[in-house]
């Protein structure tokens, strides 16, 4: 290759990272764009971050991990910032305590959009420039994926923001979503089991946790083709679902009688009639929209009572190589799951619309090895006491899950997109 072809090269390269760069930066400020100030800085509970402390954590990470070792002539846009915004990141310094993050009246919206502004413009003259290592390469991929993360994270937060409010405002107006006709019967596929390929294949992005791919052994399984719905939710509570410690895991089932949980977070029962608030407002309950918003707990007492399991993330994953990664995703705007009009044989709904909780626990897979430094912090050192869940939502950016990702959740934890699919033993 000549030079004239190795210069034509890094330019496309830096090119298309400019590109890439923008697109993910503009796409966090326009979920953003139709809150308050007020709406930007509060936070709903411990879990949830404000969306400025998101619009600002998303911007730290380029300043810290690029910019900052980047820039020969570094300053920081705020030596404050370093600790305000560090989320986790023990090997960097300290951080603000995470409870305490909706206290942050100071700095302003206005300040944090600055903030932003400034990191694009030093990145953007970084990525013009010729030369730049492979590691400043891989660190803007991680970070740009950082980003789509906290973009899901900043729509599930502000639904709980919003749903905290008597008034149950609306995020955006509710868009001209049908829901008379019945989802298309679920039934089920098989599987043969054997010895199967896990884990991040090929080329492409990929977290550490979807590493190094290996071998599991599967029994025969069989999967629902699509996800519970919340017709058939509202059966399970007509049965006494919540009322029956059969079904339960005994944390769950202390976990049900503590917070005296009797339906799905969201869900309101008005005169006999059920609502569900969403990014839209409160709206009449769907029936044929996959159910959302369950726990770990919730959603394994579901498939216990339907005489049936979660699956293994390894079995999801085997499957979903036959499934169509079309879903209703971030990028349409709709921010609620969808029923499934689509017939015939096959699973569907397998990506986007609710993230899926498995049955398995978030762990290394053998011979994981975290990064060195403090980037190595993103992923390892949340290997204990978590749940896997795998496919994404509506909340999730269209391009940013494959069959490998691997999502993590405490049991109790039901603000995010996450519904549940069925699986079974086959004998």
């Amino acid at each position: 290759m000549n030079q004239s072809t190795d210069t034509t090269t890094a330019q496309a390269r830096n090119d298309d990272a400019v590109g890439r760069y923008l697109t993910v930066r503009a796409a966090t400020e326009a979920l953003a764009r139709p809150l308050s100030a007020e709406d930007c800085c509060v936070q709903s509970m411990p879990d949830a971050s404000p969306a400025k402390w998101h619009l600002a954590h998303t911007s730290w990470f380029f300043e810290t991990f690029i910019l900052e070792r980047c820039e020969s002539d570094f300053v920081a846009f705020d030596a404050a910032f370093r600790v305000l915004f560090n989320s986790y990141y023990q090997g960097v310094g300290r951080q603000h305590p995470r409870p305490q993050r909706g206290l942050l009246t100071r700095p302003s919206l206005a300040t944090v959009l600055a903030y932003r502004a400034d990191v694009d413009a030093r990145m953007l003259r970084l990525l013009q420039q010729d030369g730049l290592p492979e590691p400043i390469w891989s660190l803007l991929e991680l970070g740009l994926q950082h980003e789509q993360q906290h973009q899901e994270l900043l729509l599930t937060d502000i639904k709980h923001l919003l749903w905290c409010n008597a008034l149950w405002p609306a995020y955006r107006d509710a868009p001209a979503v049908a829901d008379s006709e019945a989802a298309a019967p679920s039934d089920w596929q098989p599987f043969e089991g054997g010895l199967v390929q896990t884990g991040h294949a090929g080329a492409g992005f990929a977290f550490d946790n979807e590493l190094p791919r290996h071998s599991v052994f599967l029994q025969p399984y069989a999967l629902a083709t699509r996800p519970v719905t919340n017709a058939e939710y509202l059966a399970f509570m007509a049965d006494g679902g919540y009322a029956n410690p059969a079904h339960w895991l005994a944390e769950g089932w202390d976990w049900c009688r503590g917070q005296q949980i009797t339906h799905p977070l969201y869900w309101r029962e008005e005169e006999g009639a059920w609502s569900e608030f969403t990014l839209w407002g409160g709206q009449p309950l769907a029936p044929h929209q996959p159910v959302v918003h369950l726990s770990y707990y919730e959603a394994d007492a579901y498939a216990r009572w339907a005489g049936a399991r979660l699956p293994t993330e390894a079995e999801w994953e085997a499957a979903a190589g036959q499934a169509d990664s079309q879903g209703h995703f971030a990028d349409s705007g709709l921010f609620q799951p969808l029923p499934e009009r689509q017939q015939g044989a096959g699973l569907r709904q397998m990506f986007g619309d609710v993230w899926e909780w498995t049955q398995s626990s978030y762990a290394p897979y053998p011979g994981f090895a975290t990064a060195p430094g403090a980037v190595g912090e993103y992923n390892g050192k949340f290997m204990v006491n978590q749940y896997v869940l795998r496919g994404g939502s509506c909340a999730t950016p269209a391009g940013h899950v494959r069959a490998s990702y691997r999502n993590f959740f405490p049991a109790a934890a039901r603000w995010q997109f996450t519904g549940v699919r069925l699986a079974r033993d086959m004998r």
